[in-house]
């Protein structure tokens, strides 16, 4: 490991989910509250500081948003920004829930509901990886603790349709 390896930003992602196991069955794909309802325990940490804490983040919604950001960048062969917005709260004004702004080489992370302000800039290859690793694991997890099957339900979950960099 060089030096500037040792220095470089770390992010580290955490969830709970705080639903009941039976909270969401395959018959609910098509409705929205439901969906809504299926929260966990969302944490992110920038190297050791707390970046973001939600106690009732909407998972689905959030993974529906990966999934697409995932998919846009397989069409588009390259790096795209990721913004999460929520049904629950529109005062979009101030910027997204959670936000991946490559610039070059690098990228940010941003929150408006970020613990505390931490401007780290990334490695863009290494951010996008730990998303996407957060997506699959999420999918992977999300099946194993509730009776569904996402690829049922991706369609079903609202999310904000964007224009992706082609």
């Amino acid at each position: 490991m060089n030096a500037m390896d040792s220095q470089s930003t770390q992010i580290n992602m955490e969830y709970q989910f705080t639903s009941d196991r039976n909270g969401i069955t395959d018959k609910q794909r098509k409705d929205v509250s439901a969906i809504l309802d299926v929260s966990a325990r969302f944490k992110i940490f920038i190297n050791d500081d707390l970046y973001f804490d939600q106690a009732e983040f909407p998972i689905l919604e959030f993974y529906k948003y990966l999934y697409n950001w995932k998919k846009a960048m397989n069409q588009s062969k390259r790096a795209q920004e990721f913004h999460y917005y929520t049904l629950e709260f529109d005062e979009y004004e101030d910027g997204a829930i959670l936000s991946i702004i490559p610039f070059g080489d690098s990228a940010r992370l941003k929150s408006i509901w970020a613990e505390q302000e931490l401007y780290h800039v990334f490695d863009l290859d290494y951010l996008i990886r730990a998303f996407l690793k957060l997506e699959k694991d999420l999918k992977r997890d999300i099946e194993a603790y509730f009776p569904i099957k996402l690829d049922k339900f991706i369609k079903h979950i609202p999310a904000v349709v964007f224009d992706w960099n082609s």
